[in-house]
């Protein structure tokens, strides 16, 4: 009977334990799966971090580069507006030492129609240059018909021989720079007689003067 129930008891107590035991492996690889993945985690932050700091680098060395572009640019740009008419200035140079000669000739020879000769010449030269290399040519107003868009009149005289606005006198001369008018020629318009206002007996023109043309077309433009 005592054999029994010792029997029985250490049934009981293997039980126990073998229980405890089944208990206590899940918990233990429970545990070593959660430290694993908090060592991955830890490692994917730390990689991250990595990351972040070299995208941070990254920019601030684009940026730095983007400055510096900048200012060179900015240099440039200065260079350029600064000796942008280099070209020009040179071709003018070259015209200033014609004059000195003209002047120095002038003053040893004393002779005006050849310092005039060499003046007109000079002048020649000059212009041909700017409208050969630069596009800057003169304009040919006297005999023209009068053109608000290039000329602007600053005088009238009536006349029989025009039956339209003609440039009678070209006062200063204009210039147009390729395709652009750089500078109005001032100019002396004949009109017809009738437009002027006719002689007794004839019923004036409504065609309106080359100076309210003008300023029509001024107003027109505004």
């Amino acid at each position: 009977m005592k054999n029994t129930e010792s029997n029985a008891a250490e049934e009981i107590v293997r039980s126990v334990e073998q229980e405890e035991a089944v208990d206590t492996v899940p918990e233990s690889h429970e545990q070593q799966a959660e430290e694993v993945d908090i060592q991955y985690l830890h490692a994917q932050i730390e990689a991250l971090k990595s990351e972040n700091t070299e995208l941070k680098n990254d920019i601030l060395r684009k940026q730095a580069d983007f400055e510096n572009f900048r200012k060179r640019m900015q240099r440039e740009k200065q260079e350029s507006i600064k000796y942008a008419n280099s070209n020009l200035l040179q071709d003018i140079i070259t015209i200033i030492d014609d004059f000195e000669r003209a002047i120095r000739s002038s003053e040893e020879s004393k002779d005006f129609d050849s310092f005039h000769s060499g003046i007109k010449m000079i002048e020649h030269q000059f212009v041909g240059m700017l409208e050969r290399k630069y596009g800057l040519k003169r304009m040919e107003a006297v005999g023209k018909e009068f053109d608000p868009q290039k000329h602007e009149a600053i005088g009238m005289e009536e006349s029989a021989d025009v039956t339209t606005q003609v440039v009678l006198e070209d006062y200063q001369k204009g210039y147009v720079l390729n395709d652009r008018v750089l500078r109005h020629a001032k100019v002396k318009v004949a009109v017809p007689a009738s437009t002027a206002g006719g002689g007794e007996g004839e019923e004036g023109s409504d065609e309106d003067s080359p100076q309210e043309k003008t300023d029509t077309e001024n107003a027109d433009n505004a």
